[in-house]
């Protein structure tokens, strides 16, 4: 049986102490339980924020930098301790670990995208745990991906995950701030991140020392999910508690379905290492529909088409000259110039077709600018 592949998320909250500094005992409960997953056949990639918790002291911080120059220089002393650390505490246990660095903009450039992919492989292949930060100090943006919570879900996507686990200080998803509302109800299982999911959860953080926050992490869940990769976000304690996890046992919020192996790899390959050759452009209506409520694109919503390409080809699919997502097609060019603005029904008239989408939602991945800026 092939190994299954989690993706651990490790965010500031669950790394850093009541000054706001990096915890070598929390940090230690977690490799104990990392190293658990991987002594149970397991493959893991760990995505772990605290280079800032890590090098702020030694840079005469009293408290944790807010400027974005003090957060970047905390982030250039910390991320070799947080490195170092990490690997004397895998060591214990035998395993060998490796760093890398990213960037946003590894995730739309292809070239880049694939030399990752290739070098995440090859560790795993070699019983190597990769663990993945942003690299703060050469960000363009502040914390670009939100506590490294939308890192985590590129990365699941990219490796062809099965599972993607987001540790934090609150046990799951509420209906409410469970810290101000005593009445706040925890959804324990969500079928998908629904538009009252996203209304609900605020921008704040759950920690004064995370940037993230719950709605960071929603929209994290989300692209996961666009991916084909279950999401699990709660908390945990011990070195049973990732196992406890992936046992469907453990205290947090599981979002999504259990999905077949060839459904993940589809939508990975459609984000990830498709070749794009054309454009949908669509009407708001059909927008609001892919964006909002996950559907399908039918041909009612389509406008106009560029290029020149096949059924089963990738293409882009644009509304207002923005990338909104990437799909593939059930129609030729040269069937929806003949059915656009049409319903399913002529539309399948027309071109003698069998299927009344022009992109099923289970082959449409949205765009990354989409998912981050989905209010």
């Amino acid at each position: 049986m092939a190994k299954q592949r989690v993706v651990v998320k490790i965010g500031s909250s669950s790394l850093t102490n009541k000054n706001g500094g990096l915890s070598v005992e929390m940090l230690e409960e977690h490799v104990s339980a990392i190293a658990k997953l991987i002594q149970h056949n397991y493959e893991v990639i760990l995505i772990s924020s605290g280079a800032v918790s890590a090098g702020f002291n030694d840079l005469g911080y009293p408290i944790r930098p807010i400027t974005v120059a003090g957060k970047q220089a905390a982030a250039a002393v910390g991320q070799g301790q947080l490195a170092q650390a990490y690997n004397d505490a895998f060591k214990t246990y035998g395993i060998v670990t490796a760093q890398l660095l990213l960037t946003k903009d590894v995730f739309s450039n292809e070239t880049q995208y694939s030399n990752v992919y290739s070098t995440l492989t090859e560790l795993l292949k070699r019983d190597v745990l990769p663990i993945i930060n942003e690299n703060d100090t050469v960000a363009i943006d502040e914390l670009t991906f939100g506590d490294n919570d939308m890192l985590s879900a590129l990365v699941s996507g990219l490796v062809h995950a099965d599972f993607l686990i987001m540790l934090t200080d609150i046990n799951g998803l509420y209906n409410k701030n469970p810290k101000t509302d005593p009445n706040a109800i925890r959804y324990d299982c969500l079928p998908t991140i629904s538009q009252e999911i996203l209304d609900q959860t605020k921008h704040e953080s759950g920690s004064k020392f995370g940037t993230g926050g719950m709605k960071s992490k929603i929209l994290a869940a989300k692209t996961a999910l666009s991916l084909g990769v279950r999401v699990f976000v709660g908390s945990g304690k011990g070195a049973d508690k990732l196992m406890d996890i992936v046992g469907d046992e453990g205290d947090g919020t599981y979002i999504g379905e259990m999905l077949t192996n060839n459904y993940r790899k589809q939508k990975q390959w459609i984000a990830f290492h498709s070749k794009v050759s054309g454009k949908i452009y669509v009407d708001t209506g059909a927008a609001k529909a892919i964006i909002h409520q996950g559907r399908s694109l039918l041909p009612a919503g389509v406008k106009w088409i560029e290029g020149d390409f096949e059924e089963g080809a990738v293409v882009e699919v644009v509304s207002e000259d923005d990338i909104i997502a990437k799909g593939q097609v059930n129609y030729s060019s040269r069937d929806l110039i003949k059915s656009k603005g049409e319903s399913s029904t002529i539309a399948m008239e027309l071109t003698m077709g069998t299927k009344p989408e022009v992109i099923h939602r289970d082959r449409l991945v949205l765009s990354m600018k989409e998912a981050y800026n989905y209010e």
